[in-house]
């Protein structure tokens, strides 16, 4: 059964979503490759925890070999995340990026769906439905832009189904490791495989002017911070879909602020399509929020719809 939180799940859940709102623009900002923007944002995240990391080392040195697999898969997923998403704000709007990747509720559920044998209301496939039509409209209005766009938003999707695997995971694992613990191996492991991405591409770890460096430290202290920390933290009280309702309020901010910062205008295929997109997933995710019930005993809590 899920702990109760120390203070209603509402406001950190906003706090989060006005930082994760932020994240595109200091990608956008930034010159630097995907790979060394994700590399960095995460290596800095882990070392803002170490001065808290002292009451939690004897978790982290009894932790057996089978949770340290795990917990470095969901690490690999949000680098894998991380790499696709930030490359795609390199080819695509902030719009049409953010749009796509509040699908992950969707990717999440077929992922339950595989996994757990979860099954979702016919209302709730409607409201699916609708979420993939006005995806695919974003697509379709970007073909007409670009097809530089087109990839970009094809690696958004890939990124969203990259973090839905790791959303997937985490929930499962905070229920047997502490959240702190948690963010602190899959970060580290997250930073691990970016090294590793780096050092096969040749790409460089310095050669960068002082503004990126400023962009690698907002990205660790704001959206991923008072963002993914916080959610991860989270998920110890609510659902891993209900934290996915966050992506609901990211396009909209983050659209908000490409317009103001970036200069950047939407398309009528993207305000249509985001519309359907957005307003599928208000009914998928309400759909599923009066399907769910707690199970009274279980061991490892699967993903269920929502709570």
């Amino acid at each position: 059964m899920r702990k109760t939180a120390p203070i209603p799940t509402a406001l950190p859940l906003i706090i989060g979503i006005i930082a994760v709102s932020f994240s595109s623009i200091f990608v956008k900002w930034s010159s630097a490759p995907a790979s060394i923007q994700g590399m960095y944002r995460l290596l800095f995240t882990a070392l803002f925890m170490l001065p808290f990391i002292r009451p939690h080392l004897a978790e982290l040195k009894s932790l057996p070999w089978k949770k340290v697999l795990m917990l470095s898969a969901s690490g690999f997923f949000l680098a894998l995340h991380f790499l696709l998403w930030m490359g795609s704000l390199k080819l695509t709007t902030v719009s049409s990026s953010t749009i796509i990747l509040a699908l992950e509720p969707v990717f999440i559920v077929i992922g339950a769906f595989f996994i757990y044998k979860e099954r979702t209301s016919s209302f709730a496939m409607f409201g699916m439905g609708v979420a993939i039509i006005g995806a695919v409209l974003i697509g379709w209005g970007d073909i007409g832009v670009s097809r530089i766009n087109l990839i970009g938003d094809l690696l958004s999707v890939f990124g969203t189904l990259a973090v839905s695997v790791h959303m997937l995971i985490g929930q499962k694992m905070v229920m047997q490791v502490s959240s702190f613990v948690y963010s602190f191996v899959v970060f580290l492991s997250a930073t691990i495989v970016f090294a590793v991405y780096n050092l096969i591409g040749g790409i460089s770890f310095t050669a960068y002017p002082g503004k990126d460096w400023w962009m690698f430290l907002l990205l660790a202290i704001v959206p991923t911070v008072f963002g993914h920390l916080l959610f991860n933290w989270l998920l110890q009280y609510v659902s891993a879909s209900t934290i996915s309702m966050s992506i609901l309020g990211e396009p909209v901010g983050a659209s908000i602020l490409a317009f103001l910062l970036l200069n950047e205008q939407m398309t009528w295929f993207q305000i249509i399509g985001g519309m359907l997109a957005i307003s599928g997933l208000v009914v998928f995710l309400n759909a599923n929020r009066v399907k769910w019930k707690p199970r009274r005993k279980r061991t490892a809590e699967p993903l269920k719809s929502v709570s």
